[in-house]
C-alpha cells in the first residue's frame, strides 16, 4: 500500500474520538454522517480490527482503538510540524500544543502561566488535560507535561527540568485556632486536633509528615475527621474551620496572605514532592515547544 493511502481516514477517526460521536464529527469536518461512518468502516476493514464499540447509548474505543488513536495523534502532529517547517512563520511559535497538568496545581498555578503564554503567542492553540496519575508523554503524544513527584531517571526520549520542591505546612482557620485556646507547639499536640487529610484515588489516606530538628520526616497517620480526594476541597474544609490539614504552600499561599488560613507548628514544616517539567525531546526544537518550556520554567520555578 502506498504511504499516502495509509493516511486516509486518520483525520476522520481522530475527529470522531475527540468529538465523541459520528454526528458531532460530521459537523466538525463538514461531511455527511454517512461519509464519516463509511470512512471509519473502511479504516477498520483495512486494519482488520474494530476501533469502536458501538451501542445505542454511547461510542467507546476498543483496546485496539485506543492504541491506534495514540499512534494517529503522533502521526498527525508530525505532519502538522512538517507543514509548519516549510513556512516562513515556522520561526515563530504556531500550531497545536498538547499539554498535561496535575489537576489542582494545573488549575491554580500552571494555567495562569499558560494564559500569559497564549496572550504572547496567539497562533499557538493548546489542548490541555488534567491528570494526577502518571502520563507517558511518548505513548500519549504529550508535548509538555508538568509532574509533581517522580525522579530524575526519566526515559531517554523525555527531556526534563527540575523546578524545585514543594513545601508542606500545617494550617487551620483563625476561628478554629481561637476555639482551641492554646496554640499547638509540639507534634504530639496534633493528636488533640481535628485532622483533615487527602484521600488518594486508591482509597488510601495520605499521612502527615513531621520533621523534628531538621531530621528525616516521620509519617503520622491521624484519625481523620474528614478524608477527601480533592486538594481544593480540602482547602475549603480548612477555611470553614473544620480542622487542621498539612498542605503545600503553592496551594494556600493566597489564603495565607489574605489571613483566611494561619500556619501552625511552622518549625515542623517539611519538604514535599519535587516538581518537574517534562517534554518530548524529538519536538523540543519546535518554536512553540521551546517557547513554552522557557516560559513555564520561568513562571513555575519554586
Amino acid at each position: 500500500m502506498h504511504g499516502s493511502e495509509r493516511l486516509k481516514g486518520l483525520d476522520v477517526f481522530v475527529a470522531v474520538v475527540e468529538s465523541g460521536s459520528f454526528t458531532a464529527a460530521s459537523e466538525r469536518l463538514n461531511l455527511t454522517n454517512s461519509a464519516v461512518g463509511k470512512s471509519v468502516a473502511r479504516l477498520e476493514q483495512r486494519l482488520g480490527v474494530k476501533l469502536f464499540e458501538r451501542t445505542t447509548r454511547r461510542l467507546a474505543l476498543t483496546n485496539a482503538g485506543e492504541a491506534f488513536h495514540r499512534t494517529c495523534l503522533r502521526v498527525l502532529m508530525d505532519l502538522e510540524d512538517a507543514e509548519q517547517a516549510v513556512k516562513a512563520e515556522a520561526t515563530m511559535p504556531v500550531g497545536r500544543l498538547r499539554i498535561d497538568l496535575p489537576a489542582s496545581y494545573g488549575k491554580l498555578r500552571a494555567m495562569p502561566a499558560l494564559f500569559e503564554f497564549m496572550d504572547r503567542y496567539p497562533a499557538v492553540h493548546p489542548a490541555v488535560s488534567f491528570t494526577d496519575r502518571f502520563v507517558d508523554p511518548v505513548a500519549d503524544a504529550i508535548d509538555v507535561t508538568v509532574r509533581i513527584g517522580g525522579s530524575d531517571t526519566w526515559p531517554p526520549a523525555i527531556g526534563y527540568r527540575y523546578l524545585g520542591h514543594e513545601r508542606k505546612i500545617f494550617c487551620c482557620s483563625p476561628s478554629y485556632l481561637a476555639g482551641k485556646g492554646a496554640v499547638p507547639d509540639t507534634p504530639e499536640s496534633l493528636h488533640d486536633l481535628d485532622a483533615l487529610v487527602y484521600r488518594r484515588a486508591d482509597g488510601t489516606l495520605s499521612p502527615w509528615f513531621v520533621s523534628r530538628d531538621g531530621g528525616p520526616a516521620e509519617h503520622v497517620f491521624p484519625v481523620p475527621r474528614l478524608a477527601v480526594g480533592s486538594a481544593e476541597a480540602l482547602v475549603d474544609a480548612v477555611g470553614r474551620g473544620l480542622g487542621v490539614a498539612q498542605l503545600s504552600t503553592w496551594l494556600i499561599d493566597d489564603h495565607l496572605a489574605r489571613g483566611e488560613l494561619v500556619p501552625i507548628l511552622p518549625s515542623f514544616a517539611v519538604e514535599g514532592l519535587p516538581l518537574y517539567l517534562l517534554w518530548l525531546r524529538r519536538r523540543q526544537n519546535l518554536p512553540k515547544v521551546s517557547a513554552l518550556l522557557a516560559h513555564l520554567a520561568d513562571r513555575l520555578r519554586i
